[in-house]
């Protein structure tokens, strides 16, 4: 077989194809050093030891891409902001552009991949638990927007956590994955950083008030539910699929469902809706913002994990208030609250209790590869 055509069909992803490993391996190899309590100094240079380490270069990532796809939720609930003052209020509409877009950049890589005889067999053997994890995310997001409509801030921003449990749940269903105490305490300190956030807002008077709290609250529930399945299903299939083959089936099958649900609900709205240059900008760093995020969280959750991944978004509420009140300071003279501060400082400092003790590399077998009806089709380009 050539060398273009073992470079074309090299299905595994090549930056994770030397992380084939399990679990119990790692948690061996990758342990960290014990606290000595035998006297304080003991303890003081346990401590330290243990603390250098947690920098891994694979901790690090994950806490640096914990806030990227943390400021993209920032950055989508701005422009969602903007284009709703603008009357363009298409929620519906507005994240079938990112499920195009996935679908327009992954799905062809795919093909190329597998060829388009395995693409298709792919989508007739496997489509249809992208199916529905496409149309888990498509109502978890549609939920999410209309609990908004709905209910307060305050609810909102406190109910959305309920998405970490659930995380957690079918982490543990899928993967079996062990937790230990400090990992639950770092997101227990990640939610009081939360509450103190939303403290913040209750002294700041930045509530509204709601129109329908009961049923606001139960949209947001239900939607966090769906986005803590959808992540942690999500992560169960990339650690064990090439990126591309999952985030391009949630791509194809976000379009359809997205866009037959569009059809329905938005398609009256849409003609009324203010299309000019602003509003088309600013859906554009929308589609862009939410790229940047499905994009990026695939990659967090090889990394570390999908509750990670949710405990790292409690900061966007910190972005999105300190951006905000930015705002408010250049137009009207305020300042930022300065409970914000100590608050975000509170959910870093559970991002890092978080792998206290357990470390990245424990929280799952990572073993990225093309399903086997594919290899098989081109046995000899496994070599």
């Amino acid at each position: 077989m050539s060398e273009s055509l073992d470079s074309k069909r090299g299905f595994e992803d090549t930056a994770s194809a030397h992380l084939v490993v399990d679990a119990s391996d790692l948690a061996r190899d990758y342990v960290r050093p014990p606290i000595d309590y035998s006297s304080p100094a003991a303890f003081t240079s346990s401590s330290w030891a243990r603390w250098k380490s947690l920098w891994t270069r694979r901790f690090t990532l994950s806490l640096l891409a914990g806030q990227v796809v943390s400021l993209c939720i920032t950055v989508t609930n701005v422009t969602t902001t903007e284009l709703v003052s603008r009357n363009w209020s298409l929620p519906t509409t507005q994240t079938w552009f990112l499920y195009c877009s996935l679908f327009i950049v992954y799905t062809p890589y795919t093909m190329y991949k597998y060829g388009l005889k395995g693409w298709g067999q792919m989508v007739y053997r496997d489509g249809w638990k992208y199916f529905i994890l496409a149309c888990c995310d498509v109502e978890g997001n549609f939920l999410v927007v209309k609990a908004y409509n709905y209910t307060d801030l305050l609810s909102c921003m406190l109910l959305d956590a309920w998405a970490i449990p659930v995380c957690l749940l079918f982490c543990w269903v899928y993967m079996r994955t062990k937790y230990h105490w400090t990992q639950v305490l770092g997101i227990l300190v990640c939610i009081g950083g939360l509450g103190m956030l939303v403290s913040s807002d209750m002294l700041t008077d930045k509530n509204y008030p709601a129109l329908s709290k009961g049923k606001g609250d139960a949209f947001m529930i239900v939607g966090a539910t769906l986005y803590g399945f959808t992540n942690a299903t999500e992560e169960f299939f990339v650690r064990r699929s090439p990126l591309y083959e999952v985030v391009g089936q949630l791509g194809m099958w976000g379009t359809l469902i997205n866009g037959i649900q569009a059809a329905s609900l938005e398609h009256v709205d849409m003609t009324t809706a203010s299309w000019n240059g602003a509003t088309i900008g600013f859906l554009a760093a929308y589609t862009a913002a939410m790229f940047t995020l499905y994009t990026v969280a695939p990659l967090l959750y090889r990394m570390a994990s999908s509750p990670y991944y949710n405990i790292s978004l409690l900061t966007s509420d910190f972005y999105g208030l300190l951006f905000g009140s930015m705002g408010t300071k250049f137009l009207q003279h305020y300042s930022p609250y300065w409970l914000y501060f100590p608050a975000f400082g509170v959910v870093v400092l559970g991002l890092i209790i978080y792998f206290w003790h357990a470390t990245p590399e424990e929280q799952g077998k990572l073993e990225p590869k093309a399903p086997a009806y594919i290899r098989r089709m081109h046995p000899d380009d496994q070599a």
